[in-house]
């Protein structure tokens, strides 16, 4: 199995599992019962603006800025849009609803930035080492 596939499906673990288990607990008073929607929506942004990145890092190395700038550009579009359309939806007519599914939100969207900051480094770095030694 390649290098990102395998730490993706690590980190989503390590992050999905303390997130369930808070679930089953503690139930709706800490866990937003979107949190799911909000974790799938973040992996697979994640998934996508690192796909894009490597791409076009493959095509053509000087293009690793623009990509990664893309990817983060898509992630805040797309994260604007799923808060504004869950807000709307009723999210704030739900006893404390509104606070977890924000600490749900934020929580879930700076940890898979973060991860996905270092996954482009670290993944991507063999790239831009052979276009040193060159």
């Amino acid at each position: 199995m390649p290098k990102f596939p395998r730490q993706f499906l690590l980190f989503a673990a390590a992050l999905g599992l303390p997130i369930y288990a808070l679930h089953r607990l503690y139930g709706p008073a800490v866990v937003h019962p979107r949190t799911g929607l909000i974790f799938a929506v973040m992996a697979g942004l994640t998934y996508f603006a690192y796909s894009l990145t490597a791409r076009l890092v493959a095509r053509d190395p000087a293009s690793l800025a623009m990509g990664y700038l893309i990817g983060m550009t898509a992630r805040l579009l797309v994260s604007l849009g799923l808060v504004t359309w869950l807000l709307a939806g009723g999210i704030a007519k739900e006893p404390r609803g509104v606070w977890t599914f924000l600490g749900a939100f934020f929580i879930l969207y700076f940890s898979w930035a973060g991860f996905e900051i270092w996954a482009t480094l670290s993944n991507l770095r063999p790239i831009s080492e052979k276009q040193v030694t060159q």
